[in-house]
């Protein structure tokens, strides 16, 4: 073999060595991001075959977990259970690894917040397929987990003949039908108690009314000889009347989820804190792990040299899902708080998702700009760009190694600071329970039920009944919020904005004035109603200037409603930000906001957007509120007015950007 040959094989073996050195990294490199959790949840089910998250406390408490024990022993074989959060990994492939890593056979099942959404049975025959089919169409989407679970082993007892025949049948009974819906919500609630108030005086009335009527018309005169009958028969029937209701509408929760305790909502706020008071940066070991060793090692140079810089001081970052079940809400600003509370210590505070990828800052008793921090983070570190997107990790670590460059270039200021109070985040213990029966809409349905059966009965009491209506529509009221998202124009002409905004401002005014004690604790209705009246100088009848724009006017429509639902006690802080006239958000979600390309943001909309965005994504664009501009042209909100852009940021910035725009404090 000659010398040249020789270095020719030399090389080339070199050259392979060095390609499988890099494809067996980078094959490693996904699993490892799994295998950190799949390890732990192994541990987990290696002390009990049943663990369950304590990032769920609204929906699924810890403390749940005995039912789940005791609903896993009905199977008939081994089963191991897992109730952890919608996104926290891929869960076929999660289920394997953990099996993998226990090393147990048996039945594998894992439920989200809502339902039981994959199961596998390694090494025992059981029809598990079957079996969520037979939930996903059996049982309506408020079961719950438990009721799905308590279904699926039932089924999964049953064997594999019966599973399979209850399968297709629920297949054809339930394709094209949902089942009813298990509990009712604060409207329908609303909706007994008007049916129950207009039937206590409306049936004892109609009874009194209608005896001597019939009387009359079968040409009877004078008095009755059994004069006290008719009104006995009227109290009989108003006594009966609360008994009947309140037997058949016996509801008293809107959800499948109990009641959480004291140490559910305490339990994650622990965790965290105990992993962050000994190490600085504490990643969820429920979750698909997002930061290697290299970029962890990384963060903590950076966090200690940050901590040792003039003006600088501790980091705490908390790798950790934000989620709408957890006891913040899935409110970053919350968590932050309650972490700084159970922590007792000052520095700042860094929200990162492993699930959905955002990061969020807040600065808790540093010489920083906290209102720097807290909304004027570059949306490339808050959000990522379509590469984080696309990424299993989000670019987590890069994004948090860009944030700490943020934070070392920080202007100090000279006193200490913090981002303040977070709004009030809704009370997971009460948020489920329905109103009672005799209360809420009870007395307006009183007054209706007099009103139904007197105008059965005369001319003047339906005379009175219709102009009481037309008055009604002369003033006209805001519309329902649940049906904003299916009325509400993509674009709207300046009539429609101006009267609007007139209805909403008019109703918050006349709600706060009417409303006692509220703002003694909440300062949100004063400050909505305060920001929107400083859009207008102060003065309302502004709204019906030709120059005032169709930015401002949204902009009064959205913090009006915003301080309504403040006093009504269902304050939130976002609203759709596809159309914010669509009224509040009920979750974020990625969506496509142009026709063109595949670009996606990562906004807070509301369910009618959200089903739009999961159904139909590519249409979703269309539904982007348009303004008019001076020109004549529309274009989408956020370009219309800077002012607009501080809405899908929440009507917390917007109240900001609109006193710093007329410089108030």
């Amino acid at each position: 073999m000659g010398v040249r040959q020789f270095a020719l094989r030399v090389r080339t073996l070199l050259v392979l060595s060095v390609l499988t050195a890099l494809f067996a990294g980078f094959a490693a490199a996904t699993p490892a991001r799994a295998d950190s959790q799949a390890a732990y949840l192994a541990d987990r089910l290696r002390e009990s075959p049943v663990y369950v998250s304590d990032q769920l406390p609204r929906e699924v408490p810890k403390s749940m977990t005995r039912d789940f024990e005791r609903v896993a022993k009905d199977t008939g074989v081994p089963t191991y259970v897992l109730v952890l959060p919608g996104l926290a990994g891929d869960g076929e492939a999660l289920l394997g690894a953990v099996h993998d890593r226990l090393g147990r056979d048996g039945v594998y099942v894992l439920l989200d917040e809502s339902t039981a959404s994959h199961a596998a049975a390694f090494g025992v025959s059981a029809p598990v397929d079957d079996a969520l089919t037979v939930c996903l169409y059996e049982l309506p989407y408020d079961a719950g987990p438990l009721r799905e679970f308590e279904l699926f082993a039932e089924v999964i007892a049953g064997g594999a003949e019966k599973a399979a025949d209850r399968a297709e049948a629920a297949r054809e009974k339930y394709g094209d039908d949902e089942p009813e819906e298990m509990y009712i919500g604060p409207s329908d609630r609303e909706n007994q108690s008007f049916l129950t108030g207009m039937l206590l005086t409306g049936v004892p009335l109609l009874i009194l009314l209608l005896a001597p009527y019939v009387r009359r018309l079968r040409g009877r005169k004078g008095k009755p000889r059994h004069r006290w009958l008719v009104p006995a028969v009227a109290l009989a029937a108003a006594l009966t009347v609360p008994l009947i209701a309140t037997a058949a509408f016996d509801q008293t929760t809107s959800s499948a989820s109990p009641r959480p305790r004291a140490m559910d909502l305490n339990a994650r706020l622990d965790r965290v804190a105990q992993g962050l008071a000994e190490d600085p940066v504490y990643t969820d070991p429920e979750s698909p792990r997002v930061l290697d060793a290299a970029q962890l090692a990384r963060l903590h140079g950076r966090i200690e040299k940050f901590r040792k810089s003039e003006g600088g001081g501790p980091v705490y970052v908390s790798v950790v899902p934000q989620l709408p079940a957890d006891e913040s809400e899935g409110d970053e600003e919350a968590f932050a708080s309650a972490l700084h509370d159970k922590l007792g210590e000052d520095g700042v505070y860094v929200v990162a998702d492993p699930l959905y990828g955002s990061i969020e800052i807040f600065n808790h008793g540093l010489r920083l700009d906290s209102l720097d921090l807290l909304f004027d983070l570059p949306e490339s570190i808050t959000y990522g760009d379509d590469r984080a997107e696309e990424a299993d990790d989000h670019l987590l670590g890069d994004r948090l190694d860009a944030l700490m460059t943020v934070l070392d270039k920080a202007p100090r200021t000279d006193r200490p600071e913090s981002s303040g109070d977070p709004y009030p985040v809704t009370d997971p213990v009460t948020e489920d329970d329905l109103p009672p029966l005799f209360g809420t809409d009870f007395t307006p349905g009183l007054f209706m039920g007099t009103l139904a059966a007197g105008a059965a009965f005369g001319l003047v009491v339906a005379v009175v009944a219709v102009t009481r209506r037309v008055l009604r529509r002369l003033r006209p009221g805001p519309l329902p919020t649940a049906s904003l998202p299916e009325v509400s124009p993509t674009e709207p002409p300046m009539t429609y904005l101006r009267s609007t905004a007139r209805v909403e401002l008019r109703a918050l005014t006349r709600d706060f004035d009417a409303s006692t004690g509220v703002t003694a604790t909440d300062r949100r209705p004063a400050d909505s109603l305060d920001a929107a009246l400083l859009l207008l100088d102060g003065d309302a009848g502004r709204i019906e200037d030709s120059a005032t724009s169709a930015a401002t006017l949204v902009a009064v429509i959205v913090l009006a409603r915003a301080g309504r639902a403040a006093l009504a006690g269902t304050g939130y802080n976002r609203c759709c930000a596809v159309n914010p006239l669509h009224g509040p958000a009920v979750t974020r979600h990625h969506v496509r906001v142009s026709a063109q390309g595949r670009q996606r943001r990562l906004l807070h909309v509301c369910g009618l957007c959200r089903d739009t965005a999961i159904a139909t994504p590519a249409d979703l664009h269309t539904r982007i509120l348009n303004l008019p501009t001076s020109g004549g042209a529309r274009v989408p909100y956020e370009e219309a007015d800077e002012l607009l852009t501080a809405v899908p940021e929440g009507v917390r910035r917007l109240i900001e950007r609109v006193r710093e725009s007329a410089s108030v404090p």
